[in-house]
């Protein structure tokens, strides 16, 4: 096993851990905390596949943006003051270090790269011929407009829902 195969498999574990984890905790901050790990690995694993411009689109979109918005609608809300914390004592102080460490590894051999990583490029002929923002651009707008037109409609909604909740509350 190389040294991009165990980077995979650590950004694929904690995603799935991550994700396992953000559905199962009470308070919603920490589910969005580690919803934001999640992406973080899936981010990885795009850098890995040599899908750089697909990685920063899920840092700066998902990771980014998208949190923000959930953060808000979580803090207009008032959501997360009637939960007792989910991490609790030494273990859980020491299993969120450990994650904060391995994340820490996992941007780190993003930011470098992994050495001798000559192969497993699959997306790269694909972003040569089209060019890297039409290769994402073209099937997100061809094949799936409908689908981003609903997201949007969806993410308006909900913060249209989110501020008449928290108006009628105060």
């Amino acid at each position: 096993m190389d040294f991009t195969q165990l980077i995979f498999y650590v950004a694929a574990g904690l995603a799935v851990v991550s994700s396992l984890l953000m559905i199962t905790r009470k308070n919603p901050v920490f589910s969005a905390m580690f919803l934001i790990v999640a992406l973080f690995s899936i981010a990885t694993i795009f850098v890995l596949l040599g899908a750089h411009f697909l990685a920063a689109l899920q840092v700066i979109v998902y990771a980014g943006a998208i949190m923000v918005l959930f953060l808000f609608v979580i803090m207009l809300l008032n959501l997360g003051h009637d939960f007792e914390p989910d991490i609790r004592g030494r273990l859980g102080w020491a299993f969120m270090g450990g994650l904060g460490l391995v994340l820490f590894a996992e941007i780190l051999t993003a930011v470098q790269g992994a050495p001798g990583d000559a192969g497993g490029d699959v997306l790269t002929p694909w972003f040569e011929a089209k060019g890297v923002v039409a290769g994402v651009a073209e099937p997100l707008f061809r094949d799936y407009a409908v689908a981003v037109e609903i997201t949007g409609v969806l993410l308006l909604v909900a913060m249209v829902g989110a501020v008449v909740i928290a108006r009628r509350e105060a």
